[in-house]
């Protein structure tokens, strides 16, 4: 089926799959301003930044097209899975640059970090750990993720850490005692739901970049029952796409209407109600579809 929709459609490839290809980035205006203020924070070295937004709102799309731009100098460390004890994440964060961490104590596994960002740093190189997921993290946890941070020369951090989480960890780090690693952020950054002509934008770039601009045609009507029923955030548009698609080429035809758009969204449970009705739906489809701790879920 696939391949003959593709074939129908003249794609190239899958519009509107889940996965966060970063070939598929689009650059809404919340998410311009994020990659400005990431990227400066990587040049700049600061110690924490910060990245937050709803499930499906691009966090990880947007994470993976700059891991993909890193240039060769920067040593990278990657944690998804945060439902973890302290010496658990100290143990993956070594095993992900190279270093056994096999039966060690945390004394060990912090001695040896510590030696091998030194001989990071000795070699010119900047080291760059990326915590997906972090709203899972205990306070506990958040504070050993500080302490971290202090792992520095005289003049440089040794570590620079970006913190990727749902709305929930802002909240998390609102709380008294983590005020030291609040503290400790130089960089913030939110993504926010895309506009009405934002989310139009969105479809039409994921077409073009999948083959062909024109592969689906939208009335005016049906592009603002679109927006309406994805509330702007990405992962939503995708599902939504990904049935338009499917629904178009057994229809053998081109044109999106809105009765079209409210059919797929009654059926995934997507259609407008009230703003809050609407909100809680969609955040139930999403965490429902995608795993929390899934590389998938941003």
């Amino acid at each position: 089926m696939t391949t003959m929709y593709k074939s129908y459609f003249r794609l190239k490839k899958k519009p509107f799959e889940l996965v966060p290809n970063p070939d598929f980035l689009y650059l809404s205006a919340t998410h311009r301003k994020a990659m400005t203020y990431i990227n400066y924070g990587m040049m700049e070295r600061v110690g924490f930044i910060l990245l937050t937004g709803e499930v499906g709102s691009g966090k990880t799309t947007l994470i993976r097209d700059l891991i993909k731009r890193l240039h060769s100098d920067v040593t990278l460390s990657r944690v998804f899975t945060t439902t973890v004890d302290s010496l658990q994440l100290l143990s993956m964060i070594n095993e992900d640059f190279g270093l056994d961490s096999t039966g060690k104590s945390k004394v060990i596994l912090l001695k040896e970090l510590y030696a091998f960002l030194i001989s990071e740093y000795e070699q010119g190189h900047q080291v760059l750990l990326v915590i997906d997921e972090a709203q899972n993290f205990t306070v506990s946890l958040l504070e050993e993720v500080r302490m971290l941070s202090n792992l520095e020369t005289d003049d440089t951090k040794l570590l620079q850490i970006i913190l990727i989480g749902q709305p929930e960890l802002r909240e998390t780090l609102a709380r008294p005692e983590l005020r030291q690693l609040r503290q400790r952020i130089s960089i913030a950054c939110h993504l926010s739901p895309l506009t009405r002509a934002e989310t139009e934008a969105y479809v039409l770039h994921r077409l073009k970049t999948a083959g062909n601009h024109d592969a689906l045609r939208f009335t005016p009507e049906a592009m603002d029952r679109l927006y309406a029923c994805s509330t702007g955030i990405p992962r939503l548009v995708n599902i939504l796409g990904n049935f338009l698609l499917l629904t178009a080429f057994t229809e053998k035809t081109h044109e999106v209407t809105a009765d079209m758009v409210s059919d797929i969204a009654d059926g995934v449970g997507l259609a407008p109600r009230t703003d809050t009705a609407q909100n809680a739906g969609a955040k139930a489809l999403l965490r429902a579809l995608v795993s929390p701790s899934s590389p998938a879920a941003g």
